[in-house]
Parts: structure tokens; C-alpha cells; sequence
């Protein structure tokens, strides 16, 4: 057998010594099959306590975070996640529950359902609110069935046509052809809005709904969406809203009031969970009372003495679209983030969020090309081009923000602007840390025009240099494997 070696490894360390099992090899046998038990040691590193906890935190030094760094990675609401958030979770009333448990010893965590299902609906201004879906693009696709549902129901399967423009996020045509549905694209106007005329055209007796985000994803206010719900909902379509930049709005303006029948939120982006390395989602689904008949099952009932309890009978249910009652502990922390923030608070978020991405904005639309000149809601879109130009392309320009400490923002997207960069600096940040990233900008672009070559090689000062990006597509080394003699 060959001996793995770990380079942090020295015979005879330990950081810790377990107890004797108290399984003998007769036992063991009957416990497992002997195919499945282990006739030699295993091969482990042998290190402290110490070593473990040095090496463990030196790798996470080495990822970028919201809690070590800046982050406008634009559409994205990478926001700070408030560690009260954290505590609330890992009370042990939460932390211990089991989603098997009788209804009767999770009344407290029921109750924190039904509230936060009333506080989302009065942000979202929709009656009916699901919590099943795992994260955002689940929840479109929870969305969309309910719509599909409906109109099924309503003996008119023929509506399978799903609208979108030209500025939609990627998951939304991507949903829409799984949920079953024929996807059919708009242009934009010369404002970066939906294009009415277009709209009209892409109108007929087959359309089921369109779905958008306002602001869309330029960082814009759709200004005609009540022309826009107007048109689809005289056709028999609906409106599906995605929730991904609620952010500008929430406490200013709601989905319902602008005429959507369904939305999806990312709890993880407005609501301040946490984001990104895979997890964990959250989301919440809200639509109007034409579609609770077909909500995912079980819904949380509130019964007249105050319990609460889950119903499962549902004859026009889509069914269950995920394991049990959704992502408990995310949903506790969005819990705590409206009960900390309050109905004020909620809209001085949108507001703070609004001023810092049009502060960014004006500070720098004489360095970068801005294709949208109106004030913008919580992002906006700037262009590369200038830089491309001579030579730095938009791509050469993010990997340069990473020696700064700074995360890239959304780039090369949306499609319709040209060496897009898509920066959302969020509400939480400080006006010394959007002066930095200015100046940081403003550098790169005078790097551009004197040391093309220090941005073109960049990153420098990053745990990993510059990558070969297409050896690294076809040959990704995606884990530490240890050597062996």
C-alpha cells in the first residue's frame, strides 16, 4: 500500500485523543457488513490542534468576503449579514429542531412562518406567501408552475408563451423553458426600458405572462410599468415579478401596487442572509389569492385559538417542490433582519441604497462610458469600451480590482451593453469605502492609458496569479489531493 504524505503532517503529533470505542471485532461485525470495514488504519495527517487551526484560517483568508473586503458585484445585493442574524438562528429552540417532529412541539417555529409570511406579503403587497422554494431561481420556477397551474385550470393550456426583455436575468428565460413554457424576447428602448411597442407586438392569446425585475437589471425604473401591466393583463396574461433587485424599492413601492400577480424574493440578497459558496438559499414566493389554490404543500394555517398547524389537503396543489418547510434557518435570519430594521428601516435601506449607487454612479460616468444617463435605483451599468479602446479589456479590469482587496463587479452582463460592468454597492457601505473604489477606478483607468501591462497581468498580489482561463475550463484541478510515495 502506498503511504500518502501531507506536507503538514509529523509522526507523532495529536490534537486530540478519542475515546476507546468499545466495539469489539464481533460486534463490528454485526453491526457492519465486511465489505464495508476498514482492515487498516486510516492514513490521516498527523498535527495538533494548533496546526488544524492555523491552517484552516489561513485558507479562509484567502477567499474574498463581504466581512473582509468590498463587494459591488452588481444584481447580486451583496450586502453585510448582520451577526444578530447568526444568533437568532442558533438559539436552541431553532438550532434543535427536526422537521419530523410533531406539530404540537414546533408551535414557536411555526408562529415565526406565519409572521414573517404576513411582514413579506405587506413588503411585497401579495396576500400568499411560500417559503418552500430552496433560492431565487427555484422560487421562478414555483412561480411559474403556479401560473401554468392557473391557466390549466382555467381549461386554457394554450397560454405557454413566457415574455422577457432583453435586459432579463439569465435565470428567467432558463426558468421559463424548463417550467414547459416557449420563451419569447423584447427589445428594450433607447432609455434601456421595455420597448411598449415591442411588448405589443410579442401580445396575443397564447401568452401566459412576462416576467421582470423593476429596476431591471441596468439599474433603471421600469417608468411605464403600469402601461406594461395594463397591456399583458388585457391580453390574459400575468405579471411574474423577480425579486432579485427588491433592494431599491422595499418600503417605497411594492410588486403588487405595480400590478404583478406573482414574485419570487431572494431572502439571501434583500433581506441580509447569507450569499454565495453554495448556500445556504432562501426565498420566498408571494402571489395574489387567484393562485394560493395551487401553492406548494404544506401551507401554515392559524387557527381561531391561536396554534398553528400545516395543511396538506390541497387538491390543486403543484405539490411539494422541495424537502420539507424550506430553509428554516435562513428564514429565521430574514425574521430577525425586518424585526431589527422595522417598516423605516426597510425603506431606509432602498434610499441608502439608491444614494450610494448613484453617488458611485456620478463619480464615475466621466471616467467609464455610461450608456444610461438618468438617475438609476440601487446599480447601474457602466461600459468598458473607452478602456477596450486601448487595449484593457473589462475582464483585465476586474481581475486589476482584486489587488486591491476589492470583489469584481457583474461583468459582460447584460448582453445589451458592451464590456458591461454592473456595479450594486449596497446600502451597507460607508462613503470612505465608495471614495476608495473611485480612486481605485479612476487608477486603473490612468493604468490603461500609461502601464497597460499592469493592469494586462493583472492580478499581482492574489494567493493564485493570473490563470490560463481555457486551461483551467477544460482542466479544472478542483481540490488538494495529498502526494503518495
Amino acid at each position: 500500500m502506498e503511504k500518502l504524505i501531507y506536507e503538514k503532517s509529523s509522526p507523532g503529533r495529536r490534537g486530540v485523543k478519542l475515546p476507546e470505542s468499545g466495539v469489539t471485532d464481533k460486534k463490528v461485525s454485526d453491526l457492519i457488513p465486511s465489505q464495508y470495514v476498514r482492515n487498516i488504519p486510516a492514513q490521516l495527517p498527523e498535527v495538533t490542534e494548533l496546526d488544524v487551526m492555523r491552517h484552516f484560517v489561513r485558507l479562509s483568508h484567502l477567499n474574498h468576503s463581504i466581512d473582509t473586503g468590498f463587494y459591488p458585484l452588481g444584481s447580486c445585493t451583496m450586502k453585510y449579514n448582520p451577526k444578530v442574524n447568526d444568533a437568532m438562528a442558533a438559539l436552541e429552540g431553532f438550532r434543535e429542531l427536526h422537521p419530523h417532529q410533531p406539530v404540537d412541539q414546533i408551535q414557536g417555529a411555526l408562529e415565526l412562518l406565519w409572521n414573517l409570511e404576513q411582514m413579506i406579503a405587506e413588503v411585497v403587497g401579495l396576500p400568499h406567501v411560500t417559503f418552500q422554494p430552496a433560492a431565487g431561481a427555484h422560487g421562478e420556477l414555483t412561480g411559474l408552475l403556479l401560473i401554468r397551474s392557473y391557466f390549466e385550470a382555467k381549461g386554457t393550456p394554450n397560454r405557454n408563451i413566457v415574455i422577457v426583455p432583453d435586459t432579463a436575468h439569465g435565470t428567467n428565460p432558463a426558468t421559463a423553458a424548463l417550467a414547459g413554457f416557449e420563451v419569447v424576447e423584447i427589445g428594450s428602448n433607447e432609455k434601456g426600458l421595455v420597448d411598449i411597442d415591442a411588448l405589443k407586438s410579442a401580445l396575443n392569446e397564447n401568452v401566459a405572462a412576462i416576467m421582470l425585475t423593476n429596476p431591471n437589471t441596468l439599474g433603471l425604473f421600469e417608468e411605464e410599468i403600469m402601461t406594461v401591466q395594463k397591456l399583458v393583463h388585457q391580453a390574459g396574461g400575468m405579471l411574474y415579478y423577480d425579486g432579485a433587485n427588491l433592494n431599491a424599492i422595499m418600503g417605497l413601492v411594492r410588486p403588487g401596487d405595480m400590478g404583478f400577480d406573482v414574485c419570487h424574493l431572494n431572502l439571501h440578497k434583500s433581506f441580509s442572509t447569507p450569499h454565495g459558496g453554495g448556500g445556504p438559499g432562501g426565498c420566498a414566493v408571494a402571489a395574489r389569492k387567484e393562485l394560493f389554490p395551487f401553492f406548494p404543500k404544506p401551507v401554515v394555517v392559524k387557527y381561531e385559538d391561536g396554534s398553528f398547524d400545516f395543511d396538506w389537503d390541497r387538491e390543486q396543489s403543484i405539490g411539494k417542490i422541495k424537502g420539507f418547510f424550506g430553509n428554516f434557518g435562513i428564514l429565521v435570519r430574514a425574521y430577525t433582519y425586518i424585526l431589527a430594521n422595522g417598516c423605516d428601516g426597510l425603506q431606509q435601506i432602498s434610499q441608502d441604497a439608491i444614494l450610494n449607487a448613484n453617488y458611485l454612479k456620478e463619480n464615475l460616468k466621466h471616467v467609464y462610458e455610461l450608456p444610461h444617463t438618468q438617475p438609476c435605483m440601487h446599480e447601474f451599468v457602466l461600459s468598458g469600451s473607452k478602456q477596450k479602446s486601448r487595449g484593457v479589456a473589462t475582464s483585465n479590469i476586474a481581475k486589476r480590482l482584486l489587488d486591491f482587496g476589492v470583489h469584481a463587479p457583474t461583468v459582460y452582463f447584460p448582453l445589451v451593453v458592451p464590456e458591461a460592468m454592473m456595479i450594486e454597492p449596497t446600502e451597507t457601505e460607508s462613503k470612505e469605502t465608495l471614495d476608495s473604489f473611485v480612486d481605485i477606478m479612476k487608477q486603473i483607468d490612468r493604468e490603461s492609458i500609461e502601464t497597460p501591462n499592469t493592469v494586462l497581468d493583472a492580478p499581482h498580489n492574489t494567493p493564485v496569479a493570473k490563470l490560463d482561463e481555457a486551461l483551467a475550463a477544460r482542466k479544472p484541478n478542483l481540490r488538494w489531493q495529498p502526494l503518495s510515495e
